[in-house]
C-alpha cells in the first residue's frame, strides 16, 4: 500500500509542478537579472528582477517556448558580472523592451548577454556563483 500511495502523489506532483526559467543567486553579492528572448517576431527583453544572496527569481513564468535564453546579471552599481557576445538593449529602471537594435538612439543602453541553452526543456535554472563575478 505504501509504495501506491507513493506513486499516486509522484504522479499529482508531475502535474503540478510549473515549469519556469529561474535564475538563482549563489554569491555574496546583490545581483540585478535581466532576460532577453525571441517572441516571435523579434527579440525582447525585460528586466530588473533583484537577486539577494542564496534566494532565486523566477524571470520566465510558464513552459519555455524558446530553447535559447539570454542573461545579463549586473552588481548593485550597475557593474556587469554575467554578460556575453549577445547585444541586446536595458533600461535604467524596470523595462520590457522589444527590438535589440539601435538601443542608443531609441534611449536604452546596449549590453552583453550571455546566451543560456536550456536543450528545449520546460524548466530551467540557472545557478550564479562567486566564480561567475570575476
Amino acid at each position: 500500500m505504501r509504495l501506491f500511495y507513493s506513486t499516486i502523489l509522484l504522479t499529482g506532483f508531475a502535474f503540478s509542478a510549473q515549469a519556469d526559467f529561474s535564475v538563482c543567486n549563489q554569491s555574496f553579492d546583490v545581483v540585478n537579472i535581466a532576460i532577453g528572448q525571441d517572441n516571435g517576431a523579434e527579440f525582447a527583453t525585460e528586466g530588473w528582477w533583484t537577486v539577494g544572496t542564496n534566494q532565486c527569481a523566477t524571470v520566465i513564468k510558464g513552459d519555455l517556448t524558446n530553447r535559447y535564453v539570454y542573461v545579463h546579471a549586473t552588481d548593485v552599481f550597475g557593474q556587469p558580472i554575467l554578460d556575453g557576445v549577445t547585444t541586446m538593449c536595458i533600461g535604467s529602471k524596470r523595462f520590457t523592451i522589444t527590438g535589440i537594435d539601435d538601443c542608443w538612439r531609441r534611449g536604452y543602453k546596449a549590453a552583453g548577454f550571455f546566451e543560456v541553452d536550456t536543450k528545449a526543456v520546460e524548466r530551467w535554472t540557472l545557478f550564479l556563483s562567486p566564480l561567475d563575478f570575476n
